[in-house]
């Protein structure tokens, strides 16, 4: 399978998912379908839609590189194994955000090649932001018509501490996370909370410090942010420090923590906070 160059196909996949972005709006103020999927998750005719779009355009743009969705994820393992590269995509992330009509939804494309995001882009189809990026070509933000400002993520020192956590799944262990943080830095910890990858963008241009995400996500929730992250100078790690790996049998992603400054230990917080991944 022929290597993908950023450069030939970013600005077309920004295009793609802003497109997308815009047939969920088309959804959005009005009444539409909602229908729960065999793991009790809900799905719109907005997702079904995006969805459509975006594989659609994809196999134009790149004919010879699948598509794994959240609306197509029943590819079995053997076959997409075998894949090299491929485009990991979620249509509409945060579908329960959508549903509560508070805006915190998005539209995420990624490019995986050998288990990791080498292209990621984020659209938030009603605040009109898309985060992009590329290996090696850093991390993007567009606001609208204006013209791309790089971001970055912003270092940790110990002391007060921003931290963005899930709308809809805070939990114990998110919990006893911040009460550590809390406890060793002395200071007040913020906690900003919010829907779908708009939280890992957060820490990506450098307006929180740490997303850990102690509960259970997919792969497609993940990839595209993260590509965004790691080129602005932070990281999505498991609670061991290692990057999270994409295309693996199993979907689902382990815990993880997205940190935009890779030089404090916060897999050594989360150890010291007792969070552990349930077996």
């Amino acid at each position: 399978m022929r290597r993908v160059k950023a450069a030939d196909v970013l600005n077309e996949v920004i295009r793609i998912t802003v497109a997308a972005g815009r047939e969920i709006l088309s959804v959005y103020e009005q009444s539409y379908q909602i229908e729960n999927k065999a793991d009790g998750s809900p799905v719109t005719t907005a997702d079904l839609r995006a969805h459509e779009l975006i594989v659609r355009e994809l196999s134009v743009l790149t004919p010879n590189i699948p598509v794994l969705s959240e609306e197509s994820s029943n590819i079995v393992a053997s076959e997409r194994l075998r894949w090299s590269a491929f485009w990991l995509v979620d249509p509409l992330d945060g579908t329960k955000e959508f549903i509560k009509r508070n805006g915190e939804f998005t539209v995420n494309i990624a490019l995986v090649e050998k288990h990791r995001p080498m292209i990621g882009v984020v659209h938030t189809p009603v605040g009109g932001s898309t985060y992009y990026a590329a290996t090696g070509q850093g991390a993007w933000r567009i606001e609208g018509h204006h013209a791309p400002t790089a971001i970055k993520s912003r270092s940790y020192d110990g002391g007060a501490a921003r931290m963005v956590a899930s709308r809809s799944h805070l939990g114990a262990a998110v919990i006893a996370f911040r009460d550590t943080l809390l406890a060793e830095s002395g200071l007040p910890v913020e906690s900003v909370n919010m829907g779908s990858s708009l939280k890992v963008c957060l820490v990506a241009e450098g307006e929180a410090d740490v997303y850990p995400r102690l509960g259970l996500t997919s792969e497609w929730d993940t990839a595209a942010a993260d590509c965004v992250l790691n080129e602005a100078g932070g990281a999505v790690i498991d609670l061991d420090g290692n990057p999270l790996q994409y295309n693996k049998a199993n979907l689902l992603n382990p815990w993880f923590m997205a940190t935009g400054d890779t030089d404090y230990d916060w897999p050594g917080l989360a150890q010291r906070a007792g969070v552990k991944r349930p077996d």
